[in-house]
């Protein structure tokens, strides 16, 4: 690579750091405010919360990591125009396919980034993620077990502890269940224990009072025990590690060793394949998107106003791909053997950079040609 190329291969990797660091930290934020009240609210520790949300930052950053390479590309071709750096190196000999050229090994650069992501560090962040929300759910301390707070583990749920002594019984609980539309149960009881059994948790009530109220006939029935047996399977969620889903396994499992997968998830070889091709050209958007916004911009040329209007044309653009993206992704979705429809935004991608980057170095193609003069002869 010349001077120039990595002079703008370096601007493009300083900016396309940048705004990627910000624009995962914003969505991960976002996501991580709602998930922080619903842990919390379950009785999770910040340890548990921190690891789930870092669980899920892979993934964030596949999705991120295309539209941030499209905004550094864009933002450093606005910045090098407006300083006429761009005007001196096209006036040295350089033709936008050339200038292309740095461009084009930064989008390979952002891809293998995001081809590492949704082939490795990806799936094994699902299964990782899979595994300790099954933990979670089988941990009856942590979602139930929250002295003097009521808490709802499930809608329709509620529980109250008033104590929890260090020989671990539950003082004076409270259980309400209000999931059935025509029956509404309450539980009170002065000692209660949670015992593991195979079909899950079991929660033995003793000295204590049920309270049943037919909501149809709205007649209370109360019914007093000495111990009571509650089971908590239901509340707590019966979440499985033993399978994992196809998005959980590395793409180098799925193509070296298809007979076990299939026979470990029970999906087709078509849908392996579909899930192979569908991280491929998640990754592909990378080279494409930046090579949209350069191609866009380079296209207008130099104005004195600025390239606001090839800018909106590039984010049009990137709208445009992005929307057969979406379209092409539904569509293997519902039928896995229309996988090669996962290839159409690449392609429409790279026909649309390829004609304004054609029509850059060819820019009075499209012009009008000046009127002849009335003594011409044709």
């Amino acid at each position: 690579m010349g001077r120039f190329d990595k002079y703008l291969l370096q601007q493009l990797m300083l900016l396309f750091g940048l705004f990627s660091l910000i624009l995962v930290l914003v969505f991960w934020v976002n996501k991580a405010v709602s998930l922080l009240d619903t842990m919390m609210g379950d009785g999770q520790s910040i340890a548990a919360f921190l690891k789930i949300t870092s669980l899920g930052l892979p993934i964030l950053i596949a999705d991120v990591l295309p539209i941030t390479a499209f905004i550094a590309a864009v933002f450093t071709v606005n910045r090098m125009s407006s300083e006429s750096e761009l005007i001196v190196v096209q006036a040295s000999g350089f033709s936008p396919w050339r200038l292309a050229r740095p461009v084009l090994v930064f989008g390979f650069i952002a891809s293998l980034m995001v081809a590492s992501v949704t082939h490795i560090l990806g799936p094994m962040a699902q299964h990782e993620l899979s595994v300790k929300q099954a933990e979670l759910s089988r941990d009856v301390t942590a979602r139930l077990l929250t002295e003097g707070t009521f808490v709802h583990p499930v809608t329709g749920i509620t529980f109250y502890v008033r104590e929890i002594p260090p020989s671990g019984e539950l003082l004076d609980i409270y259980l309400s269940d209000s999931r059935s539309n025509t029956q509404r149960t309450n539980f009170l009881a002065r000692r209660a224990l949670i015992v593991k059994e195979d079909d899950g948790p079991v929660l033995l009530m003793f000295d204590g009072e049920s309270q049943s109220y037919n909501v149809q006939s709205k007649k209370l029935a109360v019914t007093t025990f000495d111990s009571f047996a509650y089971g908590l399977g239901d509340l707590l969620g019966s979440a499985s590690t033993g399978t994992r889903q196809l998005r959980a396994i590395p793409s180098q499992e799925l193509i070296m060793t298809p007979t076990q997968i299939m026979t470990e998830t029970g999906a087709t070889r078509v849908e392996l394949r579909k899930t192979v091709h569908e991280r491929m050209e998640k990754a592909l958007l990378a080279t494409v998107a930046p090579l949209i916004g350069f191609a866009a911009l380079i296209a207008g040329g130099f104005s004195r106003f600025g390239l606001w209007r090839q800018i909106f044309l590039a984010f049009g653009l990137l709208v445009v791909v992005k929307s057969i993206d979406s379209a092409a992704i539904s569509a293997a979705r519902r039928a896995s053997e229309n996988w090669p429809l996962l290839y159409v935004p690449i392609l429409a991608g790279l026909a649309i950079a390829g004609v304004l980057l054609w029509y850059a170095a060819n820019p009075n193609v499209l012009r009008k040609l000046p009127p002849r003069a009335a003594g011409d002869t044709p």
